[in-house]
């Protein structure tokens, strides 16, 4: 299906492409000033032109829109590298614990959960830390350890939240005051100039067009570490009742 859809996008690309460069040609003398004005624009590259608005948008507004944008993204990249660093190969670790507590060797399973990262293995240990107490014990240690190990992969994700929210907010209120200077200005100059009312509006639905910009971007990041933390939230307990499913065989078989 990637393969289908990059074909596509390709595809779309040598058409746009093949189709701009036959109008070009087949343009008159008199279209060529246009033509090249238009490759000039193009030329200057998409920052610039981003560049040319922010500073349209006044620098108070555009600058606290920007400043939520970078502190939101600094929060969602801390929480991917986090969530990065927290996952492992789950199956390569059970089946090392499993294996050691198959021969009985129940430090050597605590070895291997204290010397593994990430939160599947720090409830491991705490598990089988408690084996010797029972399986009841055993299963609240899991449970409760599991819900603090939780609370690690949600930490800060209340603050991404904030700064989805302040985006666009930031970006209406910038709005709103600007609607407000067009008609002062409309009022000082006593009468209703298309050229005041556009220039100030101008301002306003920029400073709001970037809040939405922000709100997306950070939603789209936001969204990623969601993800994430669901995969590891089930992965953690898919092994919390493997790790119960461990301690029950064990007792069987060494507890007679």
């Amino acid at each position: 299906m990637k393969k289908f859809f990059a074909i596509v996008a390709v595809m779309g690309v040598l058409t746009f492409g093949s189709t701009q460069l036959v109008q070009a040609q087949d343009a008159p003398a008199a279209d060529t000033e246009q033509v090249d004005a238009i490759a000039g624009a193009e030329s200057g590259g998409i920052h610039k032109e981003l560049k040319t608005k922010f500073i349209e948008g006044t620098a108070s507004f555009m600058s606290l829109v920007s400043i939520a944008l970078v502190i939101g993204l600094a929060f969602c990249i801390e929480r991917i590298i986090y969530l990065s660093l927290a996952e492992i190969n789950t199956k390569k670790f059970l089946a090392s614990v499993e294996a050691a507590l198959e021969k009985g060797d129940v430090e050597a399973a605590k070895d291997i959960a204290r010397n593994t990262r990430g939160p599947i293995a720090s409830i491991y240990y705490q598990g089988l830390m408690r084996m010797d107490q029972g399986i009841d014990v055993v299963e609240k240690s899991v449970v409760s350890y599991g819900g603090v190990q939780a609370g690690y992969l949600e930490k800060g994700c209340s603050w991404i939240t904030l700064f989805i929210a302040m985006a666009p907010s930031l970006g209406f209120l910038g709005t709103v005051i600007g609607m407000v200077q067009a008609f002062d200005k409309i009022q000082q100059v006593g009468d209703i100039s298309p050229t005041v009312v556009a220039g100030g509006m101008k301002v306003a639905l920029i400073t709001t067009i970037y809040g939405l910009i922000v709100a997306l971007i950070l939603q789209l990041f936001y969204n990623y570490v969601l993800s994430k933390i669901e995969a590891l939230t089930s992965e953690m307990e898919d092994s919390s009742i493997t790790l119960l499913d461990m301690v029950i065989k064990y007792n069987l078989k060494y507890k007679k």
